[in-house]
């Protein structure tokens, strides 16, 4: 296994090369002057000039990409055009925010979702299963950013009940509080495909002969769904779990704009905005590891899961 591991720790490398690549070129590509964006549009030619040179804008594109690549080696990720701050630093700032709320939209996805998609599978073609499988349609088309202006909508602006945007440090209560209406935005996308893929799971378990044989041993219902039909059907889910976490955290830009969260997404979308590409790219650098990392403990779980294919990697090794 770990020989497997390190495999795909080398796999990283030029998949994290890639992306540096295409986002640098598509950023020098688009239109406007970052120097102009910070200074303004009443900045004289030779400050322009000057803020260019300070920035090195002034050297040709490929230059300026392998300056970046051979820093970044280094462990240098730059620094931010308009504050002249570390870009390693900003992320790192910012990075337990994005988790915190990743995290709790992940595990209302999972404390929601399951049961559902286990519900949905054991009462099927009832009404139970059409009304289930209806708000999973609805979670998968709704957009992130439509519902969470809903839930502002609903739960700040007419109940007062949630804070509205931000972040609320005071006190564990506050925090809770403020995590609640972006937490449950983030979670609807994933929470309906963990139902969805729960429910298809189990649909394809129940049918087997050993669920027929551990129920006429007398085995209680409750441990043949939990031991026998949830713990075989796990692969699957564990699968979408792990791609939706990327996908959260993709979405985490919309939302973290939406209620203005200091976290990674929106420091990556403000990077966006004023064409800053250290900030850009760093913001992108570690969502790509994020995700490949995310992917390798997915792969790494599914031997705990599964003896057959733990077997077989050490067999391999």
């Amino acid at each position: 296994m770990l020989k497997y591991i390190f495999k795909r720790f080398l796999m990283m490398i030029p998949v994290l090369l890639g992306v540096t690549f295409i986002v640098f070129f598509i950023l020098a590509l688009t239109p406007g002057d970052p120097a102009k964006i910070i200074l303004g549009d009443q900045a004289t030619e030779q400050a322009l000039i000057d803020l260019r040179s300070q920035l090195g804008l002034d050297k040709p594109m490929l230059v300026r990409y392998v300056n970046y690549v051979s820093n970044l080696v280094r462990g240098d990720m730059g620094i931010t055009y308009k504050n002249r701050l570390s870009v390693a630093d900003e992320i790192m700032s910012r990075v337990p925010n994005t988790f915190l709320l990743a995290g709790c939209a992940i595990c209302i996805s999972l404390l929601v979702g399951i049961p559902i998609g286990i519900l949905s599978a054991i009462k099927r073609n009832t009404i139970i299963d059409n009304v289930a499988m209806v708000m999973a349609l609805t979670g998968v088309s709704m957009p992130v950013f439509w519902f969470g202006l809903i839930l502002v909508i609903v739960f700040a602006l007419n109940l007062r009940l949630l804070p509205s945007q931000g972040m609320n440090t005071t006190n564990f209560v506050m925090l809770a509080r403020s995590l609640v209406l972006p937490s449950i935005a983030l979670s609807t996308g994933s929470m309906a495909m963990v139902t969805r893929m729960t429910r298809s799971s189990m649909l394809e378990v129940i049918r087997q002969d050993y669920i027929d044989t551990a129920r006429a041993k007398g085995v209680k219902e409750g441990t043949v769904i939990v031991k026998h039909m949830l713990k075989n059907a796990l692969i699957p889910i564990i699968t979408i779990v792990g791609l939706q976490f990327g996908t959260t955290l993709g979405g985490a830009i919309v939302v973290e704009t939406v209620f203005s969260w200091p976290g990674l997404g929106r420091f990556l979308l403000e990077g966006i905005r004023m064409k800053d590409t250290p900030s850009v790219l760093g913001s992108v650098i570690f969502m790509s590891m994020l995700f490949s990392l995310m992917n390798l403990l997915v792969d790494v779980l599914y031997a705990v899961v599964d003896p057959r294919l733990r077997s077989q990697w050490s067999q391999k090794a």
